[in-house]
């Protein structure tokens, strides 16, 4: 069995050059002297295996994409390079605020009471890792002291899930894997999330509320990119998993260290530092793309539920 495998995940526009993508980089491969098999199709026009060995998968990572450059230019295409073994994870931790729904939700609050492009460019720069997270939380959320409890509830209404979402937690779950939501924000949106997707446990900060208004404070201890990272072990060490046997993924600065530490960490339409240290990104395509990460085939993907 070859030891490495790269995946070539095609978002909806490069579908149609997908095939003649996977013959350039797997000529790509051999020229550095791989030994490379044919694609192995996941889903039709939408994912593949290039079975390889005899070269590293960060060379090979290097080497298609630099191959793919040439042929095609700017192309919709996600590429993950692995070793073979032990691909599909018992364990998945996901960040949830832009990666599991395409929302912010302070951001959205924020818009509601009209303080959002003041609370967007603070969490911008906090996921970029410009800012601290915490002290970041903190300045957000004390914008909002004596707004109404009731902006929460409004602001729940607008979260959109991530396509792929759904499945990747049913299917991840219906062969074996537990799957925890661990996020920076609020307990008022990642408990209802995580309950319709079917996390097993949804953890996150507490924003504090006192005769109706919001106080402008979150419960101590905040959770940050340490909390998540510790999480992480915890949960992997509490199902007897070393760290290969786990997924992480995440947007945000505040989820590097879980990412780096990972067995396989990917980073989901990433902020720009987040994309330059994190070795594995999906920058195209919708969290299925995770699953084909793994090695599962469309006819295995579970739809799961919706929010």
């Amino acid at each position: 069995m070859p030891r490495c495998v790269l995946t070539l995940i095609a978002a909806e526009p490069a579908q149609d050059k997908l095939a003649s993508a996977a013959t350039v980089a797997g000529r790509a491969l051999v020229r550095l002297g791989a030994q490379v098999q044919e694609a192995d199709w996941l889903a039709p026009a939408g994912a593949c295996d290039i079975a390889f060995d005899g070269l590293d998968p960060d060379q090979a990572d290097a080497a298609a994409r630099s191959a793919l450059a040439g042929a095609f230019g700017p192309l919709a295409l996600d590429l993950v390079a692995q070793e073979a073994a032990g691909r599909r994870k018992r364990l998945l931790v996901a960040d949830m605020e832009s990666t599991i729904i395409a929302n912010e939700m302070l951001d959205e609050i924020g818009d509601l009471v009209g303080l959002g492009e003041r609370i967007s460019e603070i969490t911008r720069r906090a996921m970029n890792d410009e800012i601290d997270f915490a002290a970041a939380l903190t300045e957000r959320v004390a914008l909002l002291k004596d707004q109404p409890a009731s902006l929460l509830e409004e602001a729940r209404r607008r979260i959109r899930v991530t396509p792929g979402a759904a499945a990747l937690v049913a299917t991840m779950r219906a062969n074996g894997a537990y799957a925890a939501l661990v996020s920076g924000g609020f307990r008022s949106y990642t408990e209802p999330v995580g309950a319709a997707l079917g996390f097993d446990v949804a953890i996150a900060n507490e924003i504090e509320i006192a005769d109706g208004k919001l106080t402008g404070t979150v419960r101590q201890p905040i959770l940050t990119r340490d909390t998540k990272l510790a999480t992480l072990k915890r949960l992997a060490a509490e199902r007897g998993l070393p760290l290969s046997q786990t997924l992480a993924v995440g947007d945000g600065a505040n989820d590097l260290p879980m990412i780096e530490a990972a067995g396989l960490g990917i980073a989901y339409h990433g902020k720009p530092a987040v994309t330059a240290r994190a070795r594995l990104r999906i920058d195209h395509a919708d969290l299925t793309a995770l699953l084909y990460a793994q090695g599962y085939r469309q006819a295995e993907i579970v739809p799961g539920a919706q929010l």
